[in-house]
């Protein structure tokens, strides 16, 4: 008995350490240039739904349930989507547009598991066009931060976004 509660405080012990050491906060971008003018790309990126022509969670659930509300390309408009298991359930709200440089929405997702993300896509004048920087941030809660101690956001995230931004740079460079 005393030893199975040894073992039980140390594992308890370990836990605990765990998440106070465990990363809480996560952010993941991406970038590429697109040979087209700013304005033209800010103004294609301003509307989430032309998101289903190059997001990468479209083409992994063709099928999914998409409700909207509001007016697309201004604050306040809310995208959302119930999918199958790779895409999941949740909803995508516009908070901010700075005119020809960022757009800042905020993902909450519900299925498969519940969470809140800040989300930007920026756009810069470089020589060859626009780059276009796609991103998202925020905070994992204890005990979700030690699980993602085992998970690299950036990797596994990471090639969605470049997915998705090639893609969107197909789209523009064929306009």
């Amino acid at each position: 008995m005393y030893t199975a509660l040894i073992i039980l405080g140390i594992i308890v012990l370990i836990v605990v350490v765990l998440i106070l050491i465990a990363p809480r906060n996560y952010d993941v971008e991406r970038s590429i240039v697109i040979n087209r003018p700013v304005s033209e790309v800010f103004n294609y990126l301003r509307y989430i739904k032309n998101q289903d022509h190059w997001s990468p969670w479209k083409k992994r659930d063709p099928n999914m349930v998409q409700s909207f509300e509001g007016t697309d390309g201004v604050v306040g408009f809310i995208s959302r989507w119930e999918g199958n298991k790779h895409v999941g359930t949740g909803e995508q709200e516009i908070l901010r547009i700075n005119e020809n440089r960022e757009i800042i929405s905020q993902l909450r997702f519900l299925k498969p598991w519940k969470s809140t993300s800040d989300a930007f896509l920026r756009v810069e004048e470089v020589t060859e066009g626009t780059r276009v920087t796609w991103g998202f941030y925020g905070k994992h809660k204890p005990p979700m931060n030690v699980m993602m101690m085992f998970f690299n956001m950036d990797k596994a995230v990471g090639k969605d976004f470049d997915e998705g931004l090639s893609d969107l740079k197909n789209i523009l460079e064929q306009q």
